[in-house]
């Protein structure tokens, strides 16, 4: 499994990968974000599923860029271009993985703003090649483990919040999703992208880096349950109790 999260504000773009790569029995780390950039234009790509798949788009797309005399004018197009080469591997390794009892699957996440574009752009990329370009009013997408994440994303996360606050709560996304699934951790990869500045910036978070913060949010989290207003459980207890008497149970702490 993984999780990579695209998320897009009005002043920029936030993406967030883990690095397990898992094999049968075997567990290594590896990079899950690609970013390509230059004169006027930026762009990073994030990719979940078989790993061979991605590889091999990865590869065919990359010698594309290095071949073509100007570069994409818009984000889009580079999307249709690696979605090219997301067909041109499926064509070339679908029927052997069918045989075999396996599916190609590759979901990505692309990110960028080039030089044509106005605001930055987030896209999802999906098997078919065919994408969805994300929208302000749910401005995140992960691919992967997407389920223990987005309770919070959905609840805190708005298309006119800072870059800081999306990454802070992107990095919560990701810790809530590494403590219930077993096939993402740590270290965690992070793309930082301001409004037409057409420089991502990335940075690597260990373990030990986001260890307090991981502690911080779940002795907040506790306490927070802690003093939720307990009146409404009254309502049962005062079905516990035999007729005519209200139970006074009070909620230990």
């Amino acid at each position: 499994m993984t999780f990579c999260l695209g998320m897009r504000v009005r002043t920029g773009l936030v993406g967030i990968a883990d690095t397990r790569i898992t094999s049968g029995y075997e567990a290594i780390t590896a990079k899950k974000v690609s970013i390509y950039q230059g004169p006027k234009w930026a762009m990073f790509l994030m990719t979940s599923g078989l790993r061979s798949a991605r590889d091999k788009a990865l590869t065919y797309f990359e010698e594309y860029l290095e071949a073509q005399q100007e570069p994409f004018d818009r984000l889009y197009k580079a999307v249709n271009c690696f979605a090219e080469q997301i067909r041109k591997a499926a064509e070339e390794d679908q029927p052997a993985l069918e045989k075999s009892g396996l599916r190609f699957d590759i979901h990505c996440v692309i990110g960028g703003q080039m030089s044509r574009d106005t605001e930055p752009k987030l896209y999802m990329l999906y098997p078919q090649g065919n994408w969805v370009e994300v929208s302000k009013g749910t401005p995140y997408q992960i691919v992967g483990a997407s389920g223990y994440g987005k309770p919070i994303l959905d609840r805190t996360f708005t298309f006119e919040d800072p870059l800081s606050f999306a990454l802070k709560v992107g990095i919560l996304a990701f810790d809530s999703t590494r403590i219930s699934a077993t096939d993402v951790d740590l270290p965690v990869d992070v793309v930082f992208y301001e409004k037409d500045s057409f420089r991502i910036v990335e940075h690597r978070y260990s373990k030990e880096d986001l260890e307090e913060i991981s502690s911080w949010w779940m002795d907040r989290l506790r306490n927070s349950i802690l003093e939720l207003p307990s009146e409404w459980i009254d309502r049962i207890k005062a079905k516990l109790s035999p007729p005519g008497e209200v139970a006074t149970c009070p909620i230990k702490e």
